[in-house]
């Protein structure tokens, strides 16, 4: 059997379509449940409603979906070992209790589904999978367009602690994602570029703003990212590639003079938050707290870190001076499930990098690589592995990444059956 049937055998299967369509589904609901709870005119009884709605919903179609089938018996030993060891850590520290149970469950950035998130790497890669990524990722994009509008004056106001909250929930949710569709834009159609583009400005825009670091740094580097995809699939149009340089030394240029300048009152408090310093005492704080064992094992998924009130405002209401989760993911990581958690991770997504950006003939394989790469660096600054769009992609990328069968795929095929 050819390339292209094996990947097209399920497409006419219409229970399996549906199936997927209803994962989505419910992805989608229990997502936006979860970004307009955390606004203060949010009606939560609502939202927590439309969330288990959404669970109800992409709980067993996941469950019908998963065929897991390796190609790597590599990743399917490391895997396998590294699944295991996240039951390990949700069962360490999980509770019955009304109240965890429900924190647990609606919350994407430190629930029990962000450990689920990886099962998405059984999800079969065929044609239609991939569309429909490229159409939530959409969805998600236009949504951010909307929850920037109706709340933008909370979001860009300077003084709003609820406002800077919102903007990360926001951006990291329902923005990022659209730098997936910038990195395959090969197989995109204008539209859904240039609505890419606009949500990945708006982030850059409105992390500026709010002088949100982390934020900065992953849009920015998504546009990045983007240049090299460009120049990578036009590097045989000389032309395109010295006006697209052009354009970035143009942009970059004047960005900077008018940042240094001062010229402009909206960055000004930008400039003073780049130079502090907030995240070294919390560090400190971190590893002053962790024992031995912590560091190899984690103190399991309701694990907590010292972190005094007088630096880090929200704490666990039950355990002032306490939370249960830091910004800098890849101790974040540690916290929960230790040196043997980033550790397994590390050794699944690094050998995907490398199959993805040097070992394949297409630019979706080489996306997937690129995507896995923003993540790995993202996880200093920001935090990244959640139950969200942006980690789910992780999971598919590295799929992708360790199919063979997809990275042998010449690039003007793919772009014929993804585009169909």
């Amino acid at each position: 059997m050819n390339t292209v049937a094996l990947l097209n055998q399920v497409e006419n299967d219409y229970s399996h379509v549906r199936t997927l369509n209803v994962f989505w589904a419910g992805f989608i609901i229990y997502t936006l449940g979860f970004t307009v709870s955390i606004s203060g005119e949010a009606n939560y009884k609502l939202c927590n409603a439309a969330q288990i709605i959404g669970i109800v919903l992409l709980v067993p179609a996941a469950i019908r979906i998963i065929d897991f089938n390796f190609e790597s018996k590599y990743l399917k030993v490391i895997y396998v070992l590294y699944c295991t060891w996240l039951m390990v850590v949700v069962m360490r520290g999980f509770s019955f209790e009304y109240g965890f149970v429900k924190k647990t469950l609606l919350n994407p950035y430190n629930g029990v589904f962000l450990y689920l998130a990886p099962l998405i790497l059984g999800f079969p890669k065929h044609p239609h999978f991939i569309r429909s990524i490229f159409h939530v990722v959409l969805i998600f994009g236009l949504f951010y367009i909307m929850h920037l509008g109706y709340f933008f004056n909370e979001l860009s106001d300077a003084d709003s602690r609820s406002g800077k909250t919102m903007l990360e929930y926001f951006v990291k949710t329902l923005a990022i994602p659209s730098g997936f569709l910038l990195l395959t834009y090969s197989y995109q159609t204008n539209s859904r570029k240039m609505v890419a583009l606009v949500v990945i400005f708006l982030a850059v825009i409105m992390a500026t703003i709010r002088a949100r670091r982390g934020l900065i740094f992953m849009s920015g580097s998504i546009l990045v990212f983007y240049f090299l995809t460009f120049v990578y699939v036009n590097r045989k149009r000389v032309s395109y590639l010295f006006l697209a340089l052009g354009l970035v030394v143009l942009g970059v240029a004047y960005g900077y003079h008018k940042y240094e300048s001062g010229s402009i009152e909206a960055l000004n408090y930008a400039r003073e938050r780049m130079n502090e310093q907030t995240r070294s005492e919390v560090e400190l704080y971190f590893y002053a707290d962790m024992e031995t064992q912590d560091w190899i094992v984690g103190r399991g998924i309701s694990g907590l870190v010292a972190a005094p009130v007088n630096i880090m405002e929200d704490h666990v209401d039950d355990m002032p001076g306490y939370r249960d989760g830091i910004e800098i993911d890849y101790l974040n990581i540690i916290l929960k499930g230790g040196i043997i958690s980033l550790g397994l991770l590390l050794l699944i997504a690094v050998p995907a990098i490398v199959l993805g950006l040097f070992f394949s003939k297409n630019v979706l394989s080489k996306a997937a690589g690129l995507w896995i790469l923003l993540w790995l660096v993202s996880l200093y600054p920001t935090t990244v592995t959640t139950f969200t769009l942006n980690y789910l992609l992780v999971w598919v990328a590295i799929g992708i990444c360790y199919s063979k069968e997809i990275r042998s795929i010449p690039e003007n095929e793919l772009v014929a059956i993804l585009k169909s």
